[in-house]
């Protein structure tokens, strides 16, 4: 069996666990290109999230694939990753491609502002959706603006801390009043290649089911 058929099968069990069975979400990865991320796209580990996260996505999304942005100071809306091209995903549309800006400081609410537009815009539905959000470090302060500007959203942001960053703007993600719902969480993974499977589905979608149950109470959904 294939690595991404035995991940779909520990995402199943892990949707069991979590009550999720049944669930339909748009699924999204937002992945941090900054400067002090190059070695972990150089080593494959980027690319071996990619595949971990599509094992989600297929779970999850009735079309089995996972949307995909990159974004230093700048950002890019990648074609959305599915099981036949998976391999080549990171080499051919991230490294081997010239008009993504890479390696530079970080910025995210521009990226998290066109991750809105394209599930509340462009493409309009009562599908929940989870975005994936991979970062080293350094995210500005700003960024929490967006996350309470967004909580009345049908989107719920799963942060995820790799590296040895303080993270200090994610870690006060889920203590921020103010907002309809508590619509983010942060998880920190030092080094995210060396977490099982296991432990890395069942902490992505720890608070994913309790957002689902405020977000229907509050007609979000």
């Amino acid at each position: 069996m294939s690595s991404i058929n035995l991940r779909k099968k520990i995402v199943e069990l892990t949707l069991v666990k979590k009550q999720l069975t049944g669930v339909t979400a748009r699924v999204g990865i937002v992945l941090d290109i900054t400067g002090s991320m190059r070695s972990l796209y150089a080593r494959g580990v980027v690319q071996e999230v990619v595949e971990r996260i599509l094992a989600v996505a297929s779970k999850f999304d009735d079309n089995g694939s996972l949307d995909v942005w990159v974004y230093d100071t700048e950002f890019s809306r990648l074609p959305p990753v599915t099981e036949q091209e998976l391999g080549s995903y990171v080499f051919t549309h991230i490294m081997n491609n010239d008009s993504i800006h890479k390696f530079g400081r970080n910025n995210e609410p521009p990226v998290m502002q066109d991750v809105i537009g394209k599930y509340i815009k462009e493409e309009p539905d009562t599908t929940p959706v989870f975005i994936i959000f991979i970062n080293d470090g350094g995210v500005v302060k700003p960024t929490r603006k967006v996350i309470m500007a967004a909580s009345a959203l049908p989107i719920f942001w799963q942060f995820v801390g790799i590296g040895d960053s303080d993270f200090e703007v994610l870690k006060q993600l889920d203590t921020m009043s103010g907002r309809l719902v508590d619509n983010a969480s942060f998880i920190h993974l030092d080094r995210i290649e060396d977490v099982s499977d296991e432990e890395l589905y069942d902490q992505l979608l720890n608070e994913f089911p309790q957002w689902l149950k405020a977000a229907k109470a509050k007609s979000i959904l």
